[in-house]
């Protein structure tokens, strides 16, 4: 039923079932299709705006985008901007609460800038440093679900009615890591911008975008790592296989830089990311709480 794409990091190099990611995206958009579902028998009465659809809409253009790149196979040049189209329901979502919390001066009213340029900036960068950081069993869907579970207990703590939208997406995403974990499927691309865009989008409906930030640094090193060697050196970063241990001889992405200084199995090298995640996530939490 799936297309199945080589294990590259196991010895003979397995074909596993590839882009599950496709089973997050119609779980996530059925679930968050009900809770738009109009109130009261006979009632076709919506409010103007649905956080649930909004967030139904995001995640559906990220799969979209993600089969898209597994079909084209789309040059990082086109990706990268891509999710711009997203921002639109988002600044939509938005509207008349232009207000972020900040590090240093507190809660900022960022006006029309806002819409057209943060929340552009958030949906972009995040759905593209999400994607940037795989390759490995277990990379692309625990740790965006360690994040994702971190934006659900902030909303939970603050009693923050959004938090509904976040029961289905993340107990399906955390089904599919462990399954990824074991070696067992891939998510692919469509797992992967789904699941970054809805990251993003959360974030800016429920207005946490600092816990977010704070999250995803691990993201932000990675890719910075990665952007640099490859727009200034023309280096990319690549793992080497000893028996089941995982070598690199450069710093070139987060995954190299462990393994250059700690080569190790697979799944001790994802734990090892995993927990930076675990870390970033409880900071960003306490800090929100």
């Amino acid at each position: 039923m799936f297309p199945k794409a080589r294990d590259e990091h196991k010895p003979g190099k397995p074909l596993v079932p590839n882009g599950l990611g496709v089973i997050y995206v119609l779980a996530s958009v059925t679930y968050l299709f009900l809770l738009n579902r109009p109130q009261g028998m006979g009632s076709s009465e919506r409010p103007p705006y649905s956080p649930a659809l909004t967030l139904a809409v995001c995640i559906l253009f990220g799969g979209f985008m993600g089969l898209f790149d597994d079909w084209a196979d789309l040059r990082w040049r086109y990706k990268a901007f891509l999710p711009l189209i997203a921002a639109l329901p988002l600044a939509v979502s938005r509207e008349g609460n232009p207000t972020m919390a900040t590090y240093f001066w507190g809660k900022v009213n960022f006006g029309i800038f806002f819409y057209i340029v943060i929340v552009p900036l958030i949906v972009t960068i995040v759905t593209n440093t999400v994607n940037q950081l795989g390759g490995l069993n277990g990379l692309e869907t625990i740790c965006p679900s360690i994040v994702l579970t971190g934006l659900m207990t902030v909303s939970l703590v603050n009693a923050r009615e959004q938090v509904i939208l976040l029961y289905v997406p993340l107990a399906v995403y955390w089904i599919l890591a462990l399954f990824n974990f074991k070696g067992k499927i891939f998510v692919g691309n469509t797992g992967s911008f789904a699941i970054g865009i809805t990251l993003a989008s959360y974030a800016i409906i429920a207005n946490i975008e600092q816990t977010l930030v704070i999250s995803i640094l691990p993201y932000i090193i990675n890719s910075s790592l990665i952007l640099i060697n490859a727009l200034f050196f023309k280096r990319r970063a690549r793992l080497k296989m000893e028996g089941n241990i995982l070598k690199a001889d450069h710093r070139r992405s987060l995954v190299t830089l462990i393994a250059y200084y700690w080569p190790v199995t697979e799944r001790k090298l994802v734990s090892v990311i995993s927990l930076t995640f675990v870390l970033t996530t409880l900071i960003a939490v306490l800090v929100a709480i």
